[in-house]
């Protein structure tokens, strides 16, 4: 043996022991990952940006007596009853089916206690969720399952999905262990068979036959319901034009951070944009129209706290909408059940096999022994202490820069601490003006 010092083993970046470990899986089951939630590797986002506060240059509220207003109107364009919310923090689309009727219930009764909506999802409307919830956003999906024309007229706006951020381009997927009696009644389908819901519009292929379709909507519901276009960010600019010229009341922009109930994993980590690189893209079609303002914009995918939401809105949104934040408030992945997850092959925190409908917290199941765990109204209350405190968080950081409703936020207010975020928010890098990507630099 030589008396030299060897050289220590050193782990490959490229074939980390993650890579390894999924090819091994690949090469082992002949399949590719499904699994929930949405990408988890790390991507500019909010937390790349920084707020300016008042100082002597900017005069900031005073918290105790001046107010900070934070209502918003969505539907103002066309509808005759746009909805008026008292936070601009909504709930996105999330099926009965990927969750359970107790949980759907819980996104209800915390969104209406909040001042705020919730939105369907896939596979039609519960009475739960319609029993419980004061303003419903109806999702009018490529799959049409569980659509009625009825519940149109029920709902207090429609969504019209093209796209999703976790997955622009695909389609959801809903496995047969989560086909109860109850969900293949809803959607129409043989109980325990899994289903995909498809990736476009059967009845249409394009922006012009969009616009004849939200015409076709309008006039199902007498011109009374905000229609809104939700799409996936991965040409926000275009997409968002193109939405507005088929006659949207609302924009829905979700980026790659926002979940899904169940997709393939490498359609999840490697297709789309975040969030924070397509709001400025959308709100500079919107401002090239004329249409900023006049027709709003949600943005999604990754929002989780009251920073957050002041950040999308400094960046020109109206008001944004939040999925899995909305799940661990009510209590996905609570360290509480550790052991079931470690039974299933995980820890809290991680646990994404949402599709397998094991979920020891009763969110993302079908299973009656384990949805019956989960108390719809504690959920509800728990629901309605988040969404407070975002909003509480929002206004705080308004009033520090001097603004008297979160609409009144500006990019102007932001600072970026990487090139990255500079560069995708369109702010200056901290401590200078220099805003990647403009002006030729």
């Amino acid at each position: 043996m030589s008396d030299f010092p060897h050289t220590p083993p050193k782990q490959s970046w490229t074939y980390s022991n993650d890579v390894n470990a999924e090819i091994r899986r690949a090469a082992a089951t002949g399949i590719y990952d499904i699994r929930g939630g949405g990408s988890k590797r790390k991507l500019p986002h909010f937390d790349d940006l920084l707020f300016l506060g008042a100082s002597i240059s900017r005069y900031p509220l005073e918290g105790y007596r001046e107010k900070c207003a934070t209502d918003v109107w969505l539907g103002t364009r066309y509808a005759k009853k746009p909805i008026h919310l008292d936070i601009p923090v909504t709930i996105a689309g999330m099926s009965f089916g990927a969750l359970s009727g107790p949980a759907k219930e819980a996104l209800g009764r915390g969104a209406s206690a909040a001042g705020t909506s919730t939105t369907t999802g896939d596979g039609g409307m519960t009475e739960e969720e319609r029993g419980h919830s004061k303003s419903l956003v109806y999702q009018y999906l490529p799959s049409r399952y569980g659509m009625n024309p009825d519940d149109l007229r029920r709902a207090d706006a429609i969504e019209v999905v093209v796209g999703q951020g976790a997955k622009p381009g695909g389609g959801g997927m809903l496995l047969g262990q989560k086909i109860s009696d109850r969900v293949a009644k809803m959607r129409n389908l043989p109980k325990g068979i899994d289903q995909r819901s498809a990736c476009r519009h059967p009845d249409w292929t394009g922006p012009d036959d969009l616009e004849i379709k939200i015409m076709e909507i309008r006039e199902i519901t007498d011109w009374e319901k905000p229609i809104y276009v939700k799409i996936g960010g991965a040409r926000p600019y275009y997409d968002t034009a193109l939405a507005v010229k088929a006659g949207a009341d609302v924009v829905v922009l979700d980026g790659m951070q926002g979940g899904t109930a169940a997709t393939q994993d490498v359609f999840i980590e490697n297709v789309g944009m975040p969030i924070l690189a397509c709001i400025p893209l959308a709100v500079k079609a919107l401002q090239d129209l004329g249409m900023h303002r006049k027709v709003q914009l949600i943005v999604s995918g990754g929002i989780r706290t009251g920073a957050d939401v002041a950040k999308a809105m400094a960046l020109g949104a109206d008001a944004v909408a939040i999925g899995t934040a909305a799940l661990i408030a009510l209590g996905d992945n609570d360290p509480k059940w550790e052991s079931e997850y470690n039974k299933l092959g995980t820890t809290a925190g991680a646990y994404d096999d949402w599709h397998e409908g094991k979920d020891p917290a009763g969110i993302t199941t079908q299973d009656p022994e384990l949805f019956n765990r989960f108390d719809p109204i504690l959920g509800g209350r728990r629901l309605k202490n988040y969404l407070k405190v975002m909003t509480l968080e929002a206004q705080t950081i308004a009033r520090a820069c001097g603004k008297n409703h979160l609409h009144n936020l500006e990019p102007e207010d932001l600072c970026a601490l990487t090139i990255e975020g500079a560069a995708m928010a369109g702010v200056p890098l901290a401590g200078t003006n220099w805003i990647p990507g403009r002006n030729g630099f």
